[in-house]
């Protein structure tokens, strides 16, 4: 009998809602039908101070938390995993999130046990650091200058989640051969379940947070000549961030227009949610590589995002949705206004056929052939 190859997969979170968590599910998952996998993270949860079980199992996959000391921001922690992480002696080492501790902590125990390591970015990188503070911006650059150029080529494989990465790790003296392109994907069910009634409203699902600028899409709203259009907000809320946005939508008089509701965990019910809307707006301030962008246009939605990074290489403007100015709420109004005067059924069809090659049977493979 064969053995399978033991592959770890390093993430800070394995709870709450985290982009990069929903790419180590997706990916172990798929890795778990070749492979033994095992995931290893923090017990944070993430968008709370809730700790989350030591350990769990979700079908195949082993996941197994540890104690963790914030550093700095949100995400960036310490854990202490090296005598799992020894015990275990992986064959195969996935080191999500580029700057963070347990990737270059990766390198260091997997020269002890022969293990070969990737590192997938999930793209940090940002021309303006819009999302950073003054010292956060200061460590990015010090890091980037002084302690990338040592690291990023002690790893077998450099794995971007997006194609406009390269340019920035190029900089960073990374050869081209060294990166691997390998985006996010997403299950096969929102390709093949059956459609649910569409009402007419717009959707916004995801964390909601300053970074998505939420703001804009309100204020957006107050623009919009058909009275009649909705807005539903659906996910986990940042507390005071929640209060200002309905501080916002009093103020504009959109009490009866604008909702709010829970955060949907389940693929099925997430479905749901976005058939039964015509327009899906994501208007972050920044993004690398928009999950549920991908999610709504396999669905055939009418999408419209702010024109960041992540965005506009899945948006070609009026062709498979519509691409407004970051932070314009006029820029976004008129491009829902485009979008709610005609049914734009050759672009939604156009939305869903651009995203099939997302469908996480199909990048599951590619992974597969770069670490076998």
């Amino acid at each position: 009998m064969v053995k399978r190859l033991k592959v770890l997969e390093l993430t800070n979170y394995t709870a709450g809602v985290c982009g990069v968590w929903t790419r180590v599910l997706g990916e172990s998952k798929e890795l778990s039908k070749k492979f033994k996998v095992k995931v290893f993270s923090s017990n944070a949860v993430k968008g709370s101070n809730k700790i989350a079980k030591p350990s769990e199992r979700i079908g195949l996959i082993e996941i197994h938390r540890f104690p963790f000391k914030k550093l700095g921001g949100e995400s960036f922690m310490y854990w202490n995993f090296k005598k799992d992480f020894l015990e275990y002696k992986p064959d195969i080492v996935m080191a999500h999130s580029y700057r963070h501790p347990h990737t270059n902590l990766a390198i260091k125990y997997s020269k002890i046990t022969g293990s070969r390591v990737f590192l997938v970015t999930h793209a940090p990188f940002s021309h303006d650091n819009i999302t950073r503070g003054n010292m956060a911006s200061v460590l990015v650059k010090l890091y980037d200058s002084l302690i990338a150029p040592k690291v990023l080529n002690k790893f077998n494989k450099i794995i971007t989640i997006t194609r406009w990465e390269e340019s920035f790790l190029r900089k960073l003296g990374l050869d081209k051969n060294k990166i691997a392109y390998i985006p996010n994907g997403i299950p096969k069910e929102f390709f093949k379940q059956k459609k649910a009634r569409e009402q007419n409203k717009i959707l916004f699902l995801g964390r909601v947070s300053p970074l998505k600028s939420l703001q804009t899409l309100i204020r957006a709203m107050s623009l919009i000549k058909n009275e009649k259009i909705k807005l539903e907000i659906v996910g986990p809320a940042e507390k005071e961030y929640l209060t200002f946005l309905k501080e916002l939508i009093s103020k504009n008089n959109l009490d009866k227009r604008v909702s709010f509701s829970e955060p949907i965990y389940d693929t099925k019910k997430k479905i749901k949610k976005l058939d039964s809307a015509r327009i899906f707006v994501l208007p972050s301030k920044r993004e690398g590589m928009p999950q549920s962008l991908i999610e709504a246009m396999s669905r055939g939605k009418i999408v419209i995002a702010s024109n960041t990074h992540g965005s506009t290489e899945i948006i070609e403007d009026g062709k498979n949705g519509f691409l407004f100015k970051t932070g314009d709420a006029k820029s976004l109004s008129s491009k829902l206004n485009l979008a709610i005067r005609s049914k734009n059924q050759r672009l939604r069809q156009n939305a869903k056929k651009s995203v099939e090659r997302f469908e996480w049977n199909k990048v599951a493979k590619t992974i597969v052939r770069l670490i076998s």
